[in-house]
């Protein structure tokens, strides 16, 4: 597998990551299969990948656990990432976001524990805490890799301004933030941002959580504990609308001769080498069908007909809920 550098940081990492969140919650929760998990993981690392993205607040800690467990015998070939700063109870209540210094040691030390690692290869805040100062924050982030617990820092869903801030702390290597063919909002400014300071972007939900693969013709494709029920863009008049976005878009995937997901993948690749997609699945088939998006070469006529069908602002409904979007460009 090729690989792609992480703006001017140095860190090198698979073109195309594994998003390992759907494994332990969120999406068909009542589906869960640890050992099949534990294959597609090992599946993705034998495919020659190597960077694998993880968080404290997935499964309230059992995702970390399970990433730990598949890669035990596999630590040298793997480019981890985790995050903090989303506060779950024992119970899996979200209680807010905290970027206090305390807090972030303590959690470093919580996912090492877990992971069953010495170092974390990348750290992330995974929401700004906005009664933190983001300068406190990545000072005891950089502390941490002073230490030798972490190696590289990042930022997830930050604003701009905080970005630039950050950067001036400690060298920021990545910003995560959603981006897709529906989720096209980091062109405007954020895109510009870090390349502008030499910050690499990796892009989470690349497939829209699943909706640009063309596999939901129903919100009733969906299990009734699926978190996606909940996404504005899953509901009403918003599904149907966005529906007939990925139907067209399949109309042009079936032209190219690869699938709609392989389509939706391949054209955030083709926004730029400093861009790294993290789809996640929990199925082998899913691997490898997202993995084939790497043999898709998209040209100039291809990428214009996909603009033209699903331009920025596109889609239909907000990506969050409301109380999610709040945590969201901080």
């Amino acid at each position: 597998m090729t690989e792609r550098q992480l703006g001017k940081s140095g860190l090198r990492v698979s073109a195309e990551g594994l998003g390992c969140m759907g494994m332990s919650e969120f999406y068909d929760p009542k589906q869960m299969d640890d050992a099949e998990s534990i294959r597609v993981i090992h599946a993705y690392l034998d495919a020659g990948g190597n960077f694998l993205d993880t968080a404290d607040m997935y499964g309230v800690g059992r995702n970390e656990v399970l990433v730990g467990k598949a890669i035990r015998d596999r630590r040298g070939a793997v480019v981890l990432a985790t995050k903090f700063g989303n506060v779950r109870g024992p119970s899996g209540e979200f209680l807010g976001v905290r970027g206090d210094p305390q807090y972030v040691r303590d959690c470093c030390e919580a996912s090492l524990k877990r992971l069953g690692v010495d170092a974390i290869d990348l750290y992330y805040q995974h929401r700004v805490d906005p009664k933190t100062p983001i300068e406190d924050t990545v000072g005891a982030m950089a502390d941490l890799v002073k230490a030798g617990k972490v190696r590289y820092l990042g930022l997830s869903e930050a604003a701009p301004a905080t970005i630039r801030r950050a950067a001036k702390a400690h060298p920021i290597a990545a910003l995560q933030t959603e981006f897709s063919l529906w989720s096209r909002e980091p062109e405007e400014a954020i895109l510009p941002t870090v390349r502008e300071l030499g910050i690499g972007f990796v892009a989470y939900s690349p497939l829209g959580r699943g909706f640009l693969t063309g596999q939901f013709r129903s919100v009733d494709d969906l299990p009734p504990d699926d978190y996606r029920r909940n996404a504005p863009r899953f509901q009403g008049d918003n599904f149907r609308k966005n529906l007939q976005l990925v139907e067209k878009v399949g109309e042009i995937a079936r032209a190219r001769g690869c699938s709609p997901s392989q389509l939706a993948l391949a054209w955030v690749l083709a926004q730029g080498e400093d861009i790294v997609p993290i789809p996640g699945t929990k199925r082998l088939k899913y691997l490898e069908e997202n993995l084939g998006a790497l043999d898709v070469s998209l040209t100039a006529d291809d990428l214009a007909q996909v603009d033209a069908i699903l331009p920025a602002g596109a889609a239909s409904g907000d990506r969050y809920h409301a109380q999610a979007l709040k945590a969201i460009d901080q």
